[in-house]
């Protein structure tokens, strides 16, 4: 097929192992998108990200045909954000809280704003695993801190941890190695006894986790150690092991 019968929105990628030629996405797929860039194995296209406060950040999308998808910001002149992956780009744009990049971030379709999620150029996209460098793997497949709850040995009651950053983390560590005597008393934070209320079933079950409220422990949101939740200074058999067998 010579390159003028091709549709002049047909992309053609090339397999690494024999080199076929087939189209990365079909003119019907395309239509209405203006694809900027065309290489041998991507596409690029205009994308944005929305943030009701602060308004429209623009980037260029990058799609290749073996599933990985990057994010060359353009939020402002000289912003150095390149390659990044959809959640970064979120991020990025000031979203927080759960990642949900497919429907935040849009193109143009027929010069309309359309989700990511309505379009067919995420159909190659497998995950965070596709991606071949380290760099813009999305945050959310990171381990992060949750908030903590310590119960109280005297009435029972469950009282709130904030384990946002090191000192906040360390201040529940160390109740946690008195876990067995710990009472209300012994609450950081404020002044709290027994007598008072416990927060409401509801709230208690938001800890922050990243992929559902009422959590109980996964991988996405308790760390098994790293150097935010382990300290030199403290002689527990946790922090220990983890000094002695980190990298220097």
């Amino acid at each position: 097929m010579t390159d003028a019968q091709r549709s002049k929105n047909e992309v053609v990628v090339y397999d690494d192992q024999i080199h076929n030629e087939k189209p990365l996405f079909s003119p019907e797929e395309l239509e209405g998108i203006d694809v900027i860039k065309k290489g041998e194995n991507f596409i690029e296209v205009d994308c944005g990200c929305t943030n009701n406060k602060y308004g429209d950040s623009a980037g260029k999308l990058r799609i290749y045909g073996h599933g990985r998808l990057e994010i060359y910001c353009d939020c402002y002149p000289g912003c150095n954000a390149e390659k990044i992956s959809p959640s970064e780009f979120e991020k990025h744009a000031g979203l927080s809280g759960v990642s949900n990049w497919k429907t935040h971030i849009w193109v143009f379709v027929n010069e309309e704003k359309v989700p990511l999620k309505k379009t067919n150029l995420t159909k190659y996209y497998k995950g965070s695993a596709s991606d071949l460098s380290v760099s813009i793997r999305p945050r959310r497949s990171r381990t992060v801190h949750r908030d903590e709850l310590m119960t109280c040995t005297a009435c029972g009651k469950d009282r709130r941890f904030l384990c946002r950053d090191k000192a906040e983390y360390k201040v529940y560590h160390q109740a946690n190695l008195a876990t067995h005597t710990w009472t209300c008393s012994d609450y950081p934070y404020e002044i709290l006894g027994c007598q008072d209320d416990e927060e409401r079933g509801t709230k208690l079950k938001f800890r922050g986790c990243p992929l559902m409220p009422i959590c109980k422990g996964c991988t996405s949101c308790v760390c098994f150690g790293c150097a935010m939740c382990r300290f030199e200074d403290c002689d527990c058999r946790s922090c220990v092991d983890f000094v002695q067998n980190s990298e220097p």
